[in-house]
């Protein structure tokens, strides 16, 4: 390490977050007076979720502190006090690192946790995708949030760009570098048919589904009447029909919703559950199957990029922009069952994503690396837009 580069300091809270940060992560690593520092908390350090921790080592990475967040509670109660849990850790880690900036994406309660510790240490932060619109999950909150705690905005697209400026933020320090999840598609040599399927344990057939349900997280006790809709809807489709299951984030339900799905799973030929699938694999199913389901971002930002049809099932992807390869439907069997049928009649064809063209990281670098002084940007004021009549 060279003692005289400036310390990034990327946080990383779940499969999801580090899938999208494994190349931003290698572009500061590779960049000429940076280094890398990185923080593992949440799902990575949770055995029921899959201990994705040790995937982070096996994508060449060292973790220079782990901070605990997890209660066995998945309540909204339970999740609260996991965010108070986490602000001591990050305090107690910002403090032994002594990062230059710190780097969080998108929304989860963890980064919550993190931005609120760095901000008070009054650590310089740089925040990717936010200005995004998830009216369906108490993400949004989030993410605004955090974008009001940030210093330096990195958004997937104009129209995010554009919220950011809405909120306050200065257009100067807000970049549009596209979605980093499609770099992972531009640069990884995926798995083959075959290959995949023994990878996962189920072999693909001639029609194939990823699946994946999280909580509905604004309205308490709707995301498991919407599970159990999704499943009625996958139960009409013709039996051969394999059903491949990613299980849901930690957020509130999402133990109810995993063991929902196990059970689904458990009691269907042709049909398997996993709690994490890893980005080489995650991406390398997507690339093979005949359709994405569910209500994860993933089917909305990287599966038009294979190609592949979405069905995005009830709000809590509602907002975001979409390719025409994306099929909303609310979350109701027969409405599902519609879209399903809609999407496989698409079939796979080449599609514009709206989210960028695969060399997002390199531009996040670049720019992080021409900032001359990070500690400029903790001084940051309300940027107002220009006046459009009276005042209400």
């Amino acid at each position: 390490m060279n003692s005289g580069a400036r310390k990034i300091c990327f946080v990383t809270g779940s499969r999801a977050d580090f899938g999208l940060l494994v190349w931003p992560m290698r572009a500061i690593r590779e960049t000429s007076g940076l280094t890398l520092q990185l923080i593992a908390t949440g799902m990575h350090l949770a055995p029921e979720f899959g201990y994705t921790f040790n995937t982070i080592r096996d994508e060449g990475f060292e973790v220079d502190e782990r901070v605990e967040t997890l209660l066995a509670s998945d309540t909204g109660a339970g999740v609260a006090k996991s965010v108070g849990l986490g602000v001591i850790g990050f305090a107690d880690a910002f403090a032994r690192l002594h990062p230059d900036l710190v780097v969080l994406l998108g929304d989860r309660f963890e980064m919550f946790a993190a931005a609120q510790a760095a901000m008070f240490m009054r650590l310089p932060m740089a925040h990717l995708f936010g200005g995004d619109v998830t009216e369906g999950a108490v993400d949004e909150s989030i993410r605004h949030a955090i974008s009001k705690m940030s210093h330096l905005h990195f958004a997937s697209n104009a129209g995010s760009a554009q919220r950011l400026v809405q909120l306050g933020e200065d257009p100067s320090r807000i970049h549009t570098i596209g979605s980093v999840g499609i770099d992972a598609i531009k640069r990884l040599e995926l798995m083959d048919r075959d290959s995949i399927g023994r990878a996962v344990g189920l072999p693909l057939g001639e029609r194939n589904a990823l699946v994946t349900f999280h909580p509905v997280t604004v309205e308490a006790g709707r995301s498991m009447a919407e599970l159990d809709e999704l499943f009625a809807a996958l139960s009409a489709l013709d039996p051969a029909f394999r059903l491949i299951f990613t299980l849901a984030n930690a957020d509130a339900e999402g133990r109810a919703l995993n063991e929902r799905t196990k059970a689904f799973a458990a009691a269907r030929p042709n049909t398997i559950a996993v709690a994490s699938l890893g980005q080489l694999r995650y991406l390398s199913l997507m690339s093979q199957v005949d359709v994405v389901i569910g209500n994860s971002s993933s089917g909305i930002l990287e599966a038009p990029s294979f190609g592949v049809p979405t069905v995005d099932v009830g709000d809590r992807q509602k907002g975001r922009e979409r390719a025409a390869s994306v099929f909303h439907t609310a979350p109701e069997r027969g409405a599902i069952g519609s879209a399903i049928a809609q999407a496989l009649q698409r079939g796979r064809k080449d599609t514009v994503n709206p989210y960028g063209d695969g060399d997002s990281s390199r531009r996040f670098a670049d720019i992080i690396a021409g900032i001359p002084d990070f500690g400029q940007l903790l001084k940051k004021s309300f940027h107002d837009l220009p006046a459009s009549g009276a005042r209400p």
